[in-house]
């Protein structure tokens, strides 16, 4: 397992992208994204993404160099169609104009349909918390039914993120973003390419009994076969029981079927991402100078200073373990499962660029 350091990785995989047709500055953006994900731990929505974005764009799932399309709009809201372009490059434009729409009218709602894999939506909370703004967004996976819903053994839902972040004008933000599944669909293929195992009970096999295997939900297609879970007849299990499933019903209600995306299922369907997003400017709600800020952050140092429980350090909040995360890996480099790293090699060898370069352009000859 390579460590990389985070800029040379970065080179690597924008490198990927160009040779397989993106124009330098989509393929820096998307990997920034995705060396960012994996800098603050969430490896399932990383580098290891490389090898899917290039099979899609081979066969036209995600379309380079692509815009957005407001299908409506009012001084509060908009209907985006992403037009299958790479989700990190029409989710921050559908970002920056719930941002805008936000800072003129104190609130705003943006829907954003047909979007390429948008990768960590933390990412777009980020975004918005970086201009100060309260945001909140429910995703969906149009043509993933990857999860069982409580009580059920097949697949009926995306893995659904839900996302909130909350700016703090002193510090950096607080970010809530997790798939609504026990492990997002990312982490089952980092397991199956030998990176952290799945906790027990993460997957339902196709008898309807618990399973941390990969092989659950891709099923037994050989060692050289790439991931697929159109392989598998197992699922991915919801979080909280029927609490996680629940919310993830309302993801798919609001980030599918509201966006006019299209929900997970029925049927066969292309993958895109579905998100509603809503933006609150705190000045709005408040009577009182600072008291968003005060509050916040006293309520906060109150949430830490709770004795931790056996097992644990310290209390952390949302946000808190992905910058020790980065911290970490800016310092010593980002780990990459060898499978993993293959992979990416796997993807330059398919656009174009030669294992041999990609090897020494990430410090590894």
């Amino acid at each position: 397992m390579p460590d990389i350091a985070a800029d040379r990785l970065t080179n690597v995989v924008a490198a990927v992208f160009r040779h397989a047709g993106c124009d330098d500055a989509e393929s820096l953006r998307v990997a920034d994204n995705l060396v960012t994900a994996n800098l603050t731990g969430h490896d399932s929505h990383g580098v290891i993404r490389t090898l899917r974005y290039v099979d899609w764009m081979a066969s036209g799932l995600i379309k380079a160099g692509q815009g957005i399309r407001i299908a409506k709009e009012s001084p509060v809201l908009a209907v985006v169609d992403g037009q299958m372009g790479f989700g990190q490059t029409v989710a921050p434009l559908a970002v920056d104009i719930g941002i805008k729409k936000a800072k003129e009218m104190e609130v705003s709602i943006v829907t954003l349909k047909n979007a390429g894999h948008i990768g960590r939506v933390g990412a777009w909370a980020e975004q918005a918390a970086a201009e100060g703004l309260v945001s909140i967004h429910f995703v969906n996976a149009r043509g993933s039914e990857l999860v069982a819903p409580f009580g059920g053994r097949e697949r009926r839902f995306s893995t659904a993120p839900f996302c909130v972040g909350v700016p703090q004008p002193d510090g950096p933000p607080h970010i809530l973003d997790f798939a609504t599944s026990i492990v997002a669909e990312g982490k089952v293929l980092v397991a199956a390419k030998g990176g952290k195992a799945l906790p027990e009970g993460a997957l339902i096999d196709e008898e309807g009994k618990s399973s941390q295997s990969p092989d659950a939900l891709y099923g037994l297609a050989g060692p050289d076969a790439p991931p697929d879970h159109r392989n598998g007849k197992g699922a991915i299990r919801a979080m909280g029981e029927h609490k996680g499933s629940g919310l993830a019903l309302m993801c798919e209600l609001l980030g599918g079927s509201l966006t006019g995306n299209g929900a997970a299922g029925p049927g066969p369907r292309n993958f895109a991402n579905g998100m509603l997003s809503i933006y609150l400017t705190i000045d709005a709600f408040m009577e009182e100078d600072n008291f968003f800020a005060e509050d916040v952050k006293g309520y906060i140092d109150f949430v830490k200073s709770s004795t931790p429980a056996a097992g644990h350090t310290e209390v952390l909040v949302p946000g808190e373990p992905e910058r020790a995360r980065k911290a970490e890996r800016l310092a010593n480099g980002v780990p990459i499962a060898d499978i993993a790293w293959d992979s990416i090699l796997q993807a330059g060898e398919k656009s174009g660029f030669s294992r041999a370069d990609a090897v020494e352009m990430a410090g590894l000859a």
